[in-house]
């Protein structure tokens, strides 16, 4: 169906009767199935005019018909032209927000653009110190990325604006990873960024996803508050951000325990820098999580006050949840197993298509599984600078439990 497209600035895209509830309800995402006809000169990552069966105006987003999400909506204000003043607008508005947001005073590590979160969709920057990351989640953000970089260098200050497009969602899109500077001055090696007054070292161009975890910054704060004079396990533990907050608060000694023997020479670089003797206070381990843990199994005087965990993502997509909660149900059986009576787990999953409340289940099942009672002391999630528009709930991807072993 092509004929009786309505006439618009911006080629047009008819839904399906019946399928205008979520776009009036301000979802930024239409599926492909909901789409009854697209204006034939639409170029994919152009803009359209989203409409009713009736042909009434509803949004404007950019198309892409190579992905299952085929329009994007950017605004729901027929009069909203998407230009470059729209750009700067939005941009600028998420700028502000972060410049009065008091957890992230005094950091220099943190997410200046959350992509739907910020009505940006596709659309993430991270800043880190004097530069900015940016990954362009989508193809229409892809082909403005070099204009956006530009923008956003003028509207920061920053240095350089780096590239990071190497998550697996761009193969939805059609678009292969990328990475390399974008704009300005590129970062020379390892940077280092503040947060809460302790300094990380952060590899703009080799660390995984934009380099440091600044969604974690609030939930590191929280689990340390409980590390004063323990033991502690920091399972997938990265470059150490957990186990430097640890030792800050009192901790007495960690493990890191991570599968990259370089994020690990970077932990304990991490930890020299923040005044922490290494040989004294931590060990490193290298390996996979499950495999040590296993391992583990058979040493009954291997046991910990506090153990974290903060795994990648295991589910990156729908097919992939069941298999995703066998493995966050067995890490979790495996973590509790290393705890004393009265030990703490820490345990997150940054999977979105995990909700809280299933997570939760999975890890009342592994508590089963493990033998161990066990006691909800708080729910976590992500920082503030990782908003979640209240439409799109979908945002709200980290979440988090600190449980406390009874017995």
């Amino acid at each position: 169906m092509t004929k009786n497209l309505p006439s618009s600035e911006y080629p047009a895209v008819v839904l399906k009767a019946g399928r205008e509830k979520p776009v009036r309800q301000r979802h930024p995402w239409i599926f492909s199935g909901a789409i009854s006809a697209i204006a034939p000169a639409a170029s994919d990552g152009e803009v359209v005019d989203v409409c009713d069966a009736q042909g009434a105006f509803l949004a404007r987003g950019y198309l892409n018909r190579r992905s299952q999400i085929q329009v994007r909506l950017l605004t729901w204000d027929s009069a909203e032209r998407i230009d470059a003043d729209f750009w700067r607008r939005r941009v600028q508005a998420a700028l502000a927000m972060r410049a009065t947001l008091p957890e992230v005073q005094g950091c220099t590590a943190l997410r200046l653009i959350n992509a739907e979160s910020d009505f940006l969709p596709g659309l993430t920057v991270d800043r880190f110190g004097d530069f900015l990351v940016l990954q362009a989640g989508t193809l229409a953000i892809d082909q403005r990325k070099h204009t956006l970089a530009d923008l956003l260098l003028a509207e920061t200050g920053a240095q350089g604006v780096i590239e990071r497009s190497d998550m697996a969602v761009r193969r939805l899109e059609g678009l292969a990873p990328a990475s390399g500077l974008l704009t300005g001055k590129a970062a020379a090696g390892v940077i280092e960024v503040v947060e809460d007054g302790l300094i990380f070292r952060v590899d703009l161009l080799h660390g995984q996803k934009t380099g440091f975890y600044s969604d974690q910054r609030a939930n590191r704060r929280r689990v340390a508050a409980y590390c004063a004079g323990q033991r502690i396990l920091n399972a997938f533990s990265y470059t150490g951000a957990f186990a430097v907050h640890a030792l800050r608060a009192g901790g007495a000694h960690v493990t890191n325990l991570d599968t990259s023997i370089e994020a690990l020479t970077l932990a304990e670089a991490n930890l020299q820098r923040n005044g922490f003797d290494p040989d004294v206070v931590a060990e490193n381990i290298a390996g996979d999580v499950f495999t040590v843990l296993r391992d583990w199994e058979s040493e009954p005087d291997r046991v910990y006050d506090v153990v974290i965990l903060d795994p990648p993502k295991f589910a990156q997509n729908q097919t992939a949840v069941e298999r995703a909660l066998r493995g966050y149900k067995e890490i979790n059986r495996l973590a509790l197993r290393r705890l004393r009576p009265g030990g703490i787990l820490a345990t997150f999953s940054c999977s979105g298509l995990v909700s809280a409340e299933l997570f939760q289940k999975v890890v009342f099942g592994a508590a089963i599984d493990a033998g161990r009672a066990v006691q909800v002391l708080e729910g976590l999630r992500q920082s503030a600078d990782h908003p979640v528009a209240i439409t799109f709930p979908e945002g709200e991807y980290l979440k988090g439990l600190i449980v406390r072993v009874t017995t």
